[in-house]
């Protein structure tokens, strides 16, 4: 049987210090060597590399000199001195921001803030409005270093411009068909506004959502904004109508002016050729009066009587008897009315003078 020996007694401290002198006579034994320079130049690589950085897309990079602006970076991988020398800031220029005035938009609720929409008209009543402001920014150096809080001034200015136009117009002019021209005046407003205050903000679009009277009035002024709008449509009815009508009547009367004209020029024609042929009679007639005066007188009542029957008889001195049927031109269904057949006897008797 073996004989029992005590467990030795541990010392923490003792080992610890231990240890302690063995890292020190490890790092003497190191330092003796090439270690102290390998040490200095990792530690400047290291340092030389943390002037690396990243510039994303639709990103603006700044790089500062001892605080002051040294130059302005496109997106991609770039390069400056070391802190303290050179630093630099990263603004994303792409990115559309927005800015709320007279209400806030939760996740899925939308709040009104009283103390920013309720404003007064030019003619002292008093409207609700709530602007929707997008933005970006344009200049990034002025942005960081031209206005403190650029994002809080721009909300400052957007209520500025909103009453500051609002004030301008009475209220059923901002409710109804000045609504636009007052959107576009307020986005005009703030971009000088934002401009004067160095914001390096640019405003995109700012829209009116909400332009209403206060809650207790609010049916009665609906009701005048549906009349506005009643109007409105009808005009564009009554427009519209006189833009279908106008041009049909337009073309009608150029039609019938046409027609005139070419009325005009055939009579005109028509006049000249009676007129030359009245001219070439004459002429004939003042050769042979009396043949001409005959045949003129055949040829109107040629003209004139086509369907009736008639005769010509030779001068009273020839030796033929005249023999006129009279029997056969008193029927009533001869074919022939009884007026030509009392004309024949005229015709006959004209005809022998």
């Amino acid at each position: 049987m073996t004989e029992f020996k005590p467990r030795p007694e541990h010392n923490a401290v003792r080992e610890l210090q231990k240890g302690v002198e063995d890292v020190k006579a490890m790092m003497n034994k190191f330092l003796k060597g090439w270690g102290v320079g390998a040490i200095v130049v990792v530690l400047v690589v290291l340092y030389l590399l943390s002037g690396l950085y990243v510039v994303g897309p639709g990103e603006k990079g700044i790089v500062l000199m001892f605080g002051k602006v040294h130059s302005i970076t496109d997106p991609g991988l770039r390069y400056r001195l070391p802190k303290p020398f050179m630093a630099q800031l990263i603004v994303d220029i792409s990115k559309v921001r927005r800015a709320e005035i007279g209400f806030r938009s939760d996740a899925n609720r939308t709040r009104a803030i009283a103390a920013e929409s309720l404003m007064l008209t030019g003619d002292e009543n008093i409207v609700d409005v709530q602007l929707f402001v997008q933005y970006k920014v344009q200049d990034p150096v002025k942005f960081l270093f031209g206005c403190e809080n650029p994002e809080n001034a721009l909300k400052a200015s957007a209520e500025v411009a909103l009453r500051g136009v609002v004030g301008e117009n009475s209220i059923d002019y901002t409710m109804t068909r000045g609504r636009m021209e007052i959107q576009n005046k307020v986005e005009n407003y703030l971009q000088r506004l934002l401009d004067t205050y160095n914001t390096g903000l640019q405003v995109t679009q700012a829209r009116l959502l909400v332009v209403d009277p206060p809650s207790q009035v609010q049916e009665a002024f609906h009701d005048v904004v549906r009349a506005w709008e009643d109007r409105e449509r009808l005009i564009k009815e009554a427009d519209g109508y006189q833009e279908d009508v106008l041009p049909k009547a337009r073309g009608q009367a150029q039609q019938e002016i046409r027609e005139a004209e070419a009325y005009k020029v055939q009579r005109v024609i028509r006049a000249e050729g009676d007129v030359q042929r009245f001219s070439s009679v004459l002429v004939e007639y003042s050769k042979a009066p009396k043949v001409t005066r005959e045949r003129l007188y055949l040829e109107s009542v040629e003209k004139f009587l086509p369907l009736a029957k008639k005769f010509v008889l030779e001068s009273p001195d020839s030796k033929l008897l005249p023999l006129l049927p009279i029997s056969d031109h008193t029927k009533v269904g001869s074919g022939t009315s009884p007026t030509t057949s009392q004309k024949d006897p005229a015709t006959s008797r004209k005809g022998t003078d």
